[in-house]
């Protein structure tokens, strides 16, 4: 009697062990260093508004696949939605932006690609404009692209290394008292 309970029990665990999942792994757009920045107020940088195109704006990476393809990688998370991940981001590298004027910052990202062993890419439309100030605002478009290794953390790396390019144009436009978009890195 007790051979059909201990198959019974045994079936059960390896029916459950079968189960398991993996587990989900979470990623940041924020380098690991320190900042002081807090919320939306990046130095003497407002962001006012980011959006992102909503076939990305989850909390799972969405990777490409072939020309029109995409995968969500159930597994592999952003630690926020991808908004606020940029917006993080971004305060985070314009922390010591330093502008003689405050500034007002409005993102459109155009395009948020993501492709391991190849690219990641960052596309946004971007406007500046002076707080209490005389200037016009200033409306720009930048395209961003890092080589990127097959994993999803170097995919993770190579976006960082996008934002950090963009956070630079932005800190130069500035330091130009918004006379005009910078020239394509």
């Amino acid at each position: 009697m007790t051979s059909p309970l201990k198959i019974t029990l045994l079936t059960t665990m390896l029916l459950l062990a079968a189960c398991r999942s993996d587990p989900i792994a979470f990623h940041t757009l924020t380098p690991s260093h320190a900042s002081n920045s807090t919320g939306a107020d990046a130095g003497g940088v407002r962001i006012e508004s980011l959006s992102v195109p909503p076939q990305v704006d989850r909390a799972q990476i969405v990777v490409r696949q072939g020309d029109s393809g995409l995968a969500i990688l159930e597994t592999q998370w952003w630690a926020a939605s991808l908004a606020d991940e940029l917006k993080s981001a971004l305060v985070d590298q314009l922390a010591n932006s330093d502008p003689r004027h405050a500034v007002a910052l409005r993102l459109e990202v155009q395009r948020f690609d993501s492709v391991p062993g190849q690219y990641a890419l960052l596309d946004v439309r971007w406007r500046l404009r002076q707080i209490n100030g005389d200037r016009p605002a200033l409306t720009c478009r930048s395209t961003l692209q890092s080589p990127a290794g097959p994993s999803i953390d170097d995919l993770v790396v190579a976006h960082q290394n996008n934002l950090k390019r963009f956070a630079a144009l932005i800190n130069q436009t500035i330091g130009t008292s918004l006379k005009g978009c910078p020239a394509a890195p």
